[in-house]
């Protein structure tokens, strides 16, 4: 029972930590840089972490194209488009990559599930909509909330067939934001084991500019090859800047 009790606070604890370190972070032992045309080292290995149906990434590493300037990172880290094609963003300290943070995009077109929403929500497929209309912007968070919810129930039931009782899952609740100029939210999902320990974390963004949706993912899992952090301390402190980053980008 007390084993039980500590877990409901480590999840709590690890769902509250970004929302607080969101604002209190940027403001302590925070560098700003100005991003370059410059790419850090690649991983050795690469694969790509799904969250719904995308597109094949744009020749080049996208992050070059989206990525603003000034961004701010702790200190001493430095955050940089991965080296090759692969939409990666790698996340370094001392040489060392720590973790990558990866970027698709999903064409609207080839997403019924999305297309289904959108139309809920007032918006015709293809549609230019001026977002600075607070009512535009109301019904694409709507549908991206629909869609994220989707998301969620798919992945529980994946969840609950791969692992029973064996792991605890737990949502993060959707929070409306603005990335770049386009309505977007934020998401994802905790897991731990029930015999004590994180098994993984994932964070989410995804925006949508009316013809696609941009996705954008990292996470805490050993079975993740990348899009990952290789230790949970190092997302945890990257969070709130990440936040910032996403915020921030040349969509």
């Amino acid at each position: 029972m007390l084993r039980v009790y500590h877990l409901f606070i480590a999840v709590v604890l690890l769902l509250l930590m970004p929302v607080g370190a969101k604002f209190v972070l940027p403001y302590f032992a925070g560098t700003k840089v100005e991003t370059k045309n410059q790419a850090a080292p690649a991983s050795k290995t690469a694969t790509q972490i799904a969250v719904g149906e995308t597109s094949p990434p744009t020749a080049g590493n996208l992050w070059q194209k989206v990525l603003g300037n000034n961004i701010v990172v702790p200190s001493g880290w430095q955050v940089i488009p991965c080296q090759g094609n692969a939409p990666l963003l790698c996340v370094s300290a001392q040489g060392e990559v720590l973790g990558t943070v990866e970027i698709s995009v999903a064409q609207v077109s080839k997403n019924p599930n999305l297309q289904k929403h959108l139309a809920d929500a007032g918006i015709p497929l293809d549609s230019k909509l001026d977002y600075k209309n607070s009512a535009n912007r109301s019904k694409a968070i709507a549908a991206l909330k629909a869609w994220a919810g989707d998301y969620y129930d798919s992945l529980s039931k994946d969840r609950q067939k791969s692992n029973g009782n064996k792991l605890i899952f737990a949502t993060h609740p959707l929070e409306e934001i603005s990335i770049s100029n386009l309505p977007g939210i934020r998401y994802g999902f905790t897991g731990i084991k029930a015999e004590g320990g994180l098994q993984e974390q994932y964070i989410s963004y995804a925006a949508f500019d009316g013809n696609s949706l941009y996705i954008i993912s990292t996470a805490f899992d050993p079975g993740a090859v990348t899009g990952k952090f290789e230790k949970l301390e190092n997302l945890v402190i990257f969070q709130p800047y990440l936040s910032a980053i996403v915020e921030n980008l040349n969509l």
